[in-house]
């Protein structure tokens, strides 16, 4: 065992959990979910390059 201590002013991460997030409020606020890859083909990824 240590004989220091360590005091902080923030309560710990698992002592106040985040609170739950609705999917309906998320979506609200963020918009829907977009994916990743790049939509269209090879043309348009051409014409929105520039």
């Amino acid at each position: 065992m240590s004989a220091y201590t360590f005091r902080s002013s923030r309560p710990d991460h698992w002592v106040s959990p985040r609170p739950t997030r609705d999917r309906a409020r998320l979506r609200a606020i963020h918009g829907p979910l977009q994916p990743m890859a790049p939509q269209g083909g090879w043309l348009s990824r051409l014409l929105a390059a520039r």
